[in-house]
């Protein structure tokens, strides 16, 4: 018994170490990639800055675009999580809501990461496919995975993915006011924008 808590306390510390290591790999390579712009930046100036081999950073990302990628996707996985978690209770919509809630107390806490972030995505799309292409297809992963809940199958119906893309719209508005302002109050700004849809 003790030596199964050690190595699960192993696979703990790994699991950490790794999942620091795949933090200050994309921090690093937000830096540089709004220093020099990211065409200007290659995986050799990441993984120096980060500190890696680059064996490390391709175990981590395939490529520039997916470490560029990397908060977008994490914001991705927070939510469908949230989503999951939400009591069973809420009916779509304020499923929906609870788990931006929570999403959005992830960005008030990284929002500089994530300011940069999108700073930077913005001004690389004009040279490669934005981090939030597929637009589309996450909201209908979102619809998805609000249809789970309640035990129904796709396809998923013209109702539900209207209320994912007006949350999701939505969302996006107060995510431009967090990340550009200095609210005082971002997730009472949440609750607001939330009602006023």
């Amino acid at each position: 018994m003790a030596a199964e808590n050690d190595d699960a306390g192993i696979v703990g510390v790994r699991e950490r170490k790794r999942a620091h290591s795949r933090a200050t790999t994309v921090d690093a390579a937000l830096t540089l990639f709004a220093e020099r712009g990211y065409d200007e930046v290659t995986v050799a100036d990441i993984c120096e800055a980060a500190q890696i081999a680059p064996r490390t950073f391709f175990r981590y990302f395939p490529s520039r675009e997916d470490v560029l990628a990397e908060p977008a996707r994490q914001m991705a996985a927070r939510l469908t999580s949230a989503i999951t978690a939400a009591p069973q209770q809420l009916d779509d919509a304020a499923a929906l809501d609870h788990a931006l809630r929570t999403l959005a107390g992830y960005v008030v806490d990284h929002r500089e990461r994530l300011a940069l972030f999108l700073r930077v995505a913005e001004e690389s799309a004009a040279s490669r496919p934005s981090p939030f292409l597929q637009l589309a297809d996450r909201e209908r992963d979102v619809a998805v995975r609000l249809l789970a809940r309640r035990g129904a199958l796709p396809p998923v119906g013209w109702r539900t993915r209207l209320v994912v893309a007006r949350a999701v719209a939505t969302f996006r508005v107060w995510l431009d006011d967090v990340v550009t302002g200095e609210l005082p109050d971002p997730l009472g700004h949440l609750d607001e924008v939330l009602a006023a849809r």
